[in-house]
């Protein structure tokens, strides 16, 4: 992790999309590695119950969920507005402000457009202000089920990210330390 946050005072700096899609794929992968180490060290007997068994199908989905993601890093082809919204989480989540990474996340994952369906001719008269309507603006959540998939696991991989890196309860979400 130490590496990783080295690399936090340059994400999004230079504007080189593809040095920030690696540091963001570094700790996304460091993050499911550190995920799947906890659940290998558990005991048998917690492996077995109902609750480990959960917390391992969590894992599984939220490895399949972020895969077509982790190819969009990896081949360099994320649309700019999710990496936009990616390297700001990132950077949040690399200085440990927990708070801001999720605000970041709602942004991108619920948007923030007036009509963030896309409604933006309802009748003859334009709509005052339907120029301020763009992508940036519009939630992803909307666009597909691949993409709704993938935020959702980024969001779980946010919370293994305060567990694992604790910080003050002041710049965490839902803060519980014993959990």
């Amino acid at each position: 992790m130490k590496t990783i946050q080295s690399k936090a005072g340059i994400l999004g700096r230079r504007r080189d999309r593809s040095q920030d899609m690696e540091i963001i794929l570094q700790l996304l992968q460091l993050l499911l590695k550190m995920w799947e180490v906890q659940l290998n060290a558990r005991s048998v007997k917690e492996k077995a119950s109902t609750k480990g068994k959960l917390a391992l199908a969590t894992y599984n989905q939220t490895l399949i969920y972020l895969k077509p993601l982790l190819r969009k890093l990896k081949n360099s082809s994320l649309p700019d507005d999710i990496l936009d919204s990616l390297t700001l989480i990132t950077k949040h989540m690399l200085e440990k402000d927990y708070l801001r990474a999720s605000d970041a996340y709602l942004e991108m994952a619920i948007g923030n457009a007036p009509w963030p369906i896309g409604v933006t001719m309802v009748g003859i008269h334009a709509r005052t202000g339907r120029e301020k309507i763009f992508s940036k603006n519009v939630a992803h959540v909307l666009n597909d089920e691949t993409q709704r998939k993938y935020i959702q696991a980024l969001k779980r991989l946010m919370t293994k990210c305060q567990l694992f890196f604790p910080t003050d309860p002041s710049r965490c979400v839902e803060y519980a330390p014993d959990t």
